[in-house]
């Protein structure tokens, strides 16, 4: 694939209204030796890798070949951080960086230009952040797809090209985000024991607990909690607990049953405690629940 350039993408404020507007997406292969960036390398995003340089806007990069080095502000400006193939790393607004490939290797790079309320609110959650700028989400033929599909979109800039594009930075920030933190957990057995706890669970819900799971699976309670949670985003106490609501739920839309024995037979011995716990939970008492979905009044 020859290597694209596209200087300056049409965006006006109706568009970022969307939440993502896209400034500019493209390619390009750096040979060994190469200079870089190249002399055809857009003005508008030129930069001296010695001196770094500051953007005014979010770049998601995907390297499919070869490695270099990248820097930033807040990694700190004598700390080099190695980019290999299969790494993504983002680029924020107003932050000094600097990056480029290894001589010897070259590299092929994909990237893609943006701005809008969706990404300040990502940065803002800790979805994405300064201080790990770096996604380890390997080969991926679906994440080249995207950036491909954008780079075409961008060729013939058609009505609403913009909106595709928001789309597809969306979706290739959440693949990032998705795959690095499950790369986290692939070079020990923790994707399989979470998956062994959540079995006990959708098998055991009505009277297992998060320290019966642990027990099983041969954990500290501290060691167990901790990595279920980082790697759910739930403890597990809240996940029994999310079970059992949802077929509370599902009983409820789905059959006659009053809700005393519905509470009962998804795990609470105290209707008084199951009523609270699932107005806390939907914002609705059990009965409103049920009129809603089906239409009738408990009695």
């Amino acid at each position: 694939m020859a290597s694209i350039h596209l200087k300056y993408l049409a965006v006006n404020p109706f568009d970022l209204k969307w939440g993502i507007a896209v400034n500019s997406v493209g390619f390009q292969e750096i040979e060994p030796g190469m200079e870089y960036p190249p002399s055809n390398h857009p003005s508008r995003y030129a930069f001296s890798t010695k001196n770094g340089r500051v953007l005014n806007e979010f770049q998601l990069l995907y390297i499919t070949e070869g490695k270099g080095r990248f820097q930033s502000e807040t990694l700190g400006r004598q700390k080099t951080v190695q980019i290999s193939k299969g790494d993504m790393f983002l680029l924020f607004p107003g932050e000094w960086h600097t990056y480029c490939p290894d001589k010897a290797t070259g590299w092929k790079e994909y990237w893609i230009g943006f701005n809008g309320k969706f990404a300040d609110n990502l940065l803002k959650e800790g979805f994405i952040s300064k201080s790990k700028p770096i996604f380890n989400v390997h080969l991926h033929e679906e994440i080249v797809d995207l950036y491909n599909e954008a780079i075409k979109i961008s060729s013939s800039q058609e009505s609403g090209f913009q909106q595709v594009l928001a789309g597809i930075v969306d979706r290739l920030l959440g693949l990032a985000y998705f795959k690095d933190r499950n790369s986290q957990f692939e070079e020990s057995d923790t994707a399989d024991k979470i998956s062994q706890a959540k079995l006990m669970v959708f098998e055991n819900y009505t009277s297992i607990t998060p320290e019966e799971i642990a027990a099983k699976l041969c954990l500290s309670y501290s060691s167990f909690r901790k990595t279920f949670k980082e790697y759910t985003g739930f403890s597990p106490a809240k996940f029994i607990n999310d079970v059992r609501m949802r077929k509370a739920k599902e009983l409820l839309t789905n059959t006659s049953m009053n809700i005393k024995e519905i509470a009962y037979s998804v795990g609470y011995n105290n209707h008084d405690y199951f009523f609270t716990a699932f107005r806390h939970s939907t914002g609705q008492t059990p009965a409103e629940y049920r009129k809603m979905t089906q239409g009738k009044v408990e009695k």
